[in-house]
């Protein structure tokens, strides 16, 4: 009797913004809170965390340019400790990650059914994680509001112990969480940073086309993914491939 050939991948890491929720919809009024809330009333500082961040106050969205897309709050907390004349460190970067937690929450607007898409993976056998250059703290809030903390088992942010992407760590940290080799998880993202990440630590990349970018992104991402879908609604058809 022949034996079912051992699937290829066993775990799926996620990145969270651009991936699992829409950028814009939640990060763009949820920033302009929070540089507003920084500014104090100053108009001149607030025009200034805007014009550093690469943002179009009209559309409350970033440009493609903006150290905010992929970055994270210690990336890009020296330009603005430097236009708000406050210290760079610690204490700015920890009331910035509360302030996003805050508005990111009040803001949240997945992409499609990310529970939905989870139960689906769950179901199938897969065990499911969230990488994310967000605040640890604000991953697992918005994960909470999406519904998909019963269905991870685990959640990795900037702050967590393991670096930021582009670096593998994240990557990697999820791997041995799982007991199995970086070659044996799928990193989703719509960002080069989680591509290079997952790549890096020798993971199986898919790259998603819902990020900020949406199609125009597809030239980039491309040579760094081994395959490209327009979302997470598309990942159940490439994994079984992938398992082929």
């Amino acid at each position: 009797m022949n034996q079912p050939r051992p699937r290829r991948l066993v775990g799926i890491l996620f990145d969270k913004d651009g991936t699992l929720i829409d950028f814009d919809r939640t990060w763009g009024p949820a920033a302009y809170a929070v540089m507003d809330c920084l500014a104090g009333g100053d108009r001149g500082r607030l025009e200034d965390l805007m014009q550093v961040s690469h943002y179009i106050e009209e559309e409350r969205r970033f440009l493609p340019t903006s150290p905010l897309i992929a970055g994270s709050s210690a990336a890009y907390g020296p330009l603005w400790a430097k236009m708000l004349d406050r210290p760079a460190g610690p204490d700015l970067y920890g009331e910035m990650d509360r302030l996003f937690r805050r508005e990111g929450l009040a803001h949240l607007c997945p992409i499609g059914d990310p529970a939905g898409t989870a139960r689906r993976l769950i179901d199938a056998g897969y065990a499911l994680g969230i990488a994310t250059n967000d605040a640890e703290a604000s991953a697992r809030a918005q994960a909470d509001a999406l519904g998909l903390t019963p269905h991870l088992t685990y959640v990795a942010g900037y702050d967590s112990g393991h670096g930021a992407k582009p670096e593998p760590g994240m990557v990697e940290a999820f791997a041995m969480h799982l007991g199995v080799a970086p070659g044996r998880i799928a990193m989703v993202g719509d960002s080069p940073y989680d591509l290079v990440a997952g790549r890096s630590a020798g993971a199986v990349t898919i790259a998603v086309l819902s990020g900020p970018l949406g199609e125009a992104a597809r030239e980039v991402m491309a040579p760094l993914a081994d395959h490209v879908i327009a979302s997470i609604g598309d990942l159940a058809a490439v994994l079984d491939r992938i398992d082929d």
